[in-house]
């Protein structure tokens, strides 16, 4: 359907700023923005009326870590998987994400600028995206998952490995990798500082990259107006990482007090993502993973909740994030009632919109209702902040999702 005026009449706003949902208010729409949002009524004679059915109008959802190009649980596998095949299952797996109402997603490693384009140009329905394009990460860390046996990757059209990863060493191989990705029109570099679960030699208390390497990462990233995602489990590897400019940590499962309040020092955030462990110990192993990886995944699973309670009391902004391999992405939407065993409702909903909105550097016109903003809404049969669930189910609960004032999903009728 094309852009057009529509008015959103008789529903009940949940704006994060709000505690909760408030009604009396209408929401206009003009082309990709939000025009007007009043608790009076609003006058136009142009625009379409949406009556909302008393439901719950809030803004998009933000997946602040996601994978779209890593369609195996198990990576080994993608060395099998041409660049062709790969992108078919990433459109496959975008089009899930809208489904689910995610409106914007930032893509931490493995996604570029043609499926960017892609979806900007309506050649496949998709979120919003924020690439960082190849993660890198140096020899033997987690962006290195040869066997041992290999030296080194074929071409990337025909390994999906290769085309996802990139291996630098050394200051200067940094520099050029980083420039790379600018060059290739990324949105956000993704750095791996420690070990993580799914890679296969290194440890997860390993510290990956030397202070050197991640300044030569970080400015050459600010150089750019751009800035450097970091992979980091451990309190010493995130310490490493926020000292040196790393804006934000991803998963950081193992993080102390002390890493926590430099953190909260720096402005720093962390992008939690509770699912994919809970997920992988749930089904990972029925899809290849071995046991060595699963052996790693208890240990940041038990670490996790309490990462939530330590950034909370520091005063650390905690996003939201899934990180989700293969056919475990379906669980994507399960990270709200994860969250929700440890923070209230409203808390996890600010994760996915405002907090997340800071993340990819929108605030004001992601994450939020309000004049000016862009046009991504969603409609819930019922209210999250009494009931998080609603915001799961494959979007089952949802009667809109509208993606920069055009619908994706309407269950109701526009008069």
């Amino acid at each position: 359907m094309t852009a057009q005026a529509l008015l959103f009449r008789n529903l009940r706003l949940l704006d994060p700023a709000f505690d909760e949902p408030r009604g009396g208010y209408e929401v206009l729409v003009e082309g990709e923005r939000i025009r007007e949002v009043s608790d009076r009524p609003i006058e136009t004679s142009s625009a379409s009326v949406i009556d909302c059915g008393g439901r719950v109008l809030m803004p998009g959802l933000i997946d602040c870590h996601v994978h779209s190009m890593h369609s195996e649980v198990y990576m080994r596998r993608m060395e099998d998987v041409p660049l062709t095949l790969a992108a078919a299952r990433g459109a496959r797996r975008l089009r899930e994400m809208l489904d689910r109402g995610f409106t914007t997603v930032r893509d931490t490693g493995g996604t570029d600028w043609g499926m960017k384009a892609a979806v900007d140009k309506g050649l496949i329905p998709g979120p919003r995206l924020f690439i960082a394009g190849r993660s890198i990460g140096p020899t033997g860390g987690h962006s290195d998952g040869r066997s041992r046996t290999n030296p080194g990757y074929a071409c990337p059209c025909c390994n999906g490995m290769a085309y996802l990863r990139l291996v630098a060493d050394g200051e200067d191989a940094v520099r050029k990798a980083v420039r790379e990705q600018m060059r290739q029109g990324c949105d956000q570099v993704k750095i791996m500082v420690s070990g993580g679960v799914a890679s296969p030699y290194d440890p997860l208390d390993s510290l990956q990259f030397s202070t050197d390497e991640i300044l030569a990462a970080v400015e050459e990233a600010e150089a750019f107006g751009r800035y450097v995602c970091a992979h980091a489990y451990s309190a010493e590897a995130i310490t490493r990482a926020v000292s040196n400019g790393v804006r934000t940590i991803e998963h950081g499962n193992l993080i102390d007090e002390a890493s926590a309040a430099l953190m909260a020092e720096r402005g720093a955030y962390l992008v939690a993502n509770l699912v994919a462990y809970v997920a992988m110990k749930e089904r990972a192993a029925e899809y290849g993973m071995p046991a060595e990886m699963l052996e790693k995944n208890e240990l940041v699973l038990e670490g996790g909740y309490r990462s939530l309670e330590l950034c909370g009391a520091a005063g650390v902004k905690v996003a939201y994030g899934s990180d989700l391999l293969g056919a475990l992405a379906v669980d994507q939407s399960r990270e709200f009632s994860i969250r929700a065993e440890v923070q209230s409702p409203i808390e996890v909903i600010r994760s996915a919109t405002t907090i997340a909105a800071e993340v990819v550097r929108r605030p004001g016109r992601l994450g939020t209702i309000a004049a000016e903003a862009w046009a991504d809404l969603i409609v819930v049969d019922g209210d999250p902040t009494r009931d998080v669930s609603l915001l799961e189910g494959q979007g089952r609960h949802m009667s809109v999702i509208m993606k920069g004032g055009r619908f994706h999903k309407n269950d109701l009728e526009v008069a």
